[in-house]
């Protein structure tokens, strides 16, 4: 049986190019970067030609690109810097966010770290930035971690905005950038902003590699200690390939930005049609017609004892789709953000996310349509 894969908000496929490009790493080119010889050497300038090649792309300086396991230890990060080197005594954050700041900045309030505030959403689910600011006129050093796109809902935060309201109140500023580098063009120059995090495999890289940019203006401590690796901020050997691997698949995703979003949100136009005309009853959750990711759209069918188990389903079908976030795919119960967005008030609908890339057809979408019509 052959499979659809309409799941890359969880991760893409590798591509071809981008393998080819960390081969010799994974091959002839093996030594520790942190070695005086030949063999050291030239790893070690693989990765700083890699870290140039997304400073360049971000518009940020080189010494601001640190390459990490991924998007959940670079949030970790950011959010660790700024309750412990930054001073920050008040976090301020959305119920919507990934697990990964979610779970982080909880801790940091039940462990009295840190003060946490909740943001208001919109109906939409957007970010209600007359909330954000009567949350920042506190007398706190504050830290606001807000991601720039939602995993699962798709909308997108007006971060020009958000990052206006930082400077005017003297907070730190995160956001997690992951379903959004390699997606969007992204001037780091022109948003004042203190860290972003990434991951390869959002954009057709390697896993286990991602990126913090920390701006140049503030100073941090390791998160990770016992080595003097990326310039004493993170130890350990660096991932060689991974981050040769990540430089190359976000160098291809900006030359073909144009063409490829233009062809994804095609896609994603294309299925919400279908499904409006298939599916009468059906909803789309958060802002899928405003300002929204375009390889994103989450839609929702009411529960039936058919649609109860239309994940389950979909999968022996061969089609590969979520309820939410990765960490929650296989999961029954609604996520939490589905949750946060109707106020708990969710328990009768079945949420599909559906998440699409340049390798996907809209023959696909026609078989996933037909075959929803038997199990809905």
């Amino acid at each position: 049986m052959s499979r659809i894969y309409l799941d890359n908000a969880a991760t893409t496929a590798l591509d071809p190019e981008v393998l080819e490009a960390m081969m010799p790493f994974l091959t002839e080119k093996f030594g520790n970067p942190s070695s005086v010889y030949s063999y050291g050497r030239e790893t070690k300038m693989a990765i700083e030609q890699a870290r140039k090649t997304v400073a360049r792309i971000l518009n940020a300086n080189p010494g601001e690109i640190f390459f990490t396991s991924g998007g959940t230890e670079s949030s970790n990060t950011a959010i660790n810097a700024s309750v412990h080197d930054l001073g920050c005594k008040h976090i301020i954050t959305s119920p919507i966010e990934h697990h990964a700041t979610l779970h982080t900045v909880e801790y940091m309030a039940n462990s009295g770290q840190a003060k946490l505030s909740y943001v208001k959403l919109t109906p939409e689910g957007h970010i209600d930035l007359q909330d954000l600011e009567e949350l920042l006129k506190h007398n706190e050093k504050t830290l606001v971690t807000l991601m720039h796109a939602n995993n699962e809902i798709g909308n997108l935060l007006k971060i020009k905005a958000v990052s206006e309201l930082c400077q005017k109140y003297d907070a730190i500023f995160h956001s997690d950038t992951v379903q959004t580098v390699g997606h969007y063009p992204i001037d780091l120059k022109n948003i004042q902003i203190h860290f972003i995090s990434a991951a390869g495999h959002k954009f057709h890289g390697p896993k286990g590699v991602g990126i913090l940019y920390v701006n140049e203006n503030i100073n941090i401590k390791p998160f990770i200690n016992g080595g003097a690796q990326e310039r004493n901020m993170r130890a350990g050997t660096e991932n060689l390939y991974g981050i040769v691997g990540f430089a190359k698949a976000l160098e291809m995703a900006t030359e073909r930005y144009e063409q490829d979003s233009a062809y994804i949100k095609d896609l994603k136009q294309y299925m919400a049609q279908k499904l409006q005309q298939e599916f009468p009853a059906v909803t789309f959750n958060g802002d899928a017609n405003g300002s929204s990711l375009y390889t994103v759209l989450n839609a929702s069918f009411p529960k039936t004892d058919k649609s109860d188990m239309l994940l389950f389903n979909l999968d022996m079908a061969g089609i590969c789709v979520s309820g939410g976030s990765a960490c929650t795919s296989g999961a029954s119960s609604v996520s939490h953000v589905i949750k946060a967005l109707y106020n708990g008030q969710s328990e009768n609908m079945v949420p599909i996310r559906f998440s699409f890339c340049r390798h996907n057809t809209k023959e696909e979408i026609d078989s996933v349509v037909e075959k929803l019509k038997g199990l809905v």
